[in-house]
């Protein structure tokens, strides 16, 4: 197997946490602080980890509104996070593929 490809996986996204975040936003177009915590069981502290990361990254935007007097906080992917996502899909899929072949 060429280990290039899994060399070359997007160590941002790769981690579990931020794997399930970019999951849920590229499902849904736009996920709020408390949906996300809730799908991916997270405590508050690792999701705002995760998230700060992701956005430092350029790869999801927060949306800040107040509904009904209460802030809400939402994310959504930005155009780079859905191409970044999107590529690392792909190239996973390719480590996928390499390493199933070498266990034929």
């Amino acid at each position: 197997m060429n280990p290039q490809p899994l060399l070359q996986l997007d160590r941002v996204i790769h981690e579990k946490g931020r794997l399930g975040i970019m999951s849920a936003l590229a499902a849904s177009p736009r996920m709020s602080f408390r949906e996300l915590r809730e799908l991916l069981e997270m405590t508050d502290g690792n999701l705002t980890a995760h998230v700060r990361t992701l956005h430092e990254a350029g790869y999801i935007a927060v949306i800040k509104e107040v509904d009904a007097g209460r802030p809400i906080t939402s994310y959504s992917l930005t155009q780079t996070g859905r191409t970044a996502f999107s590529g690392y899909l792909k190239l996973l899929a390719q480590v996928i593929h390499e390493a199933s072949q070498s266990m034929t």
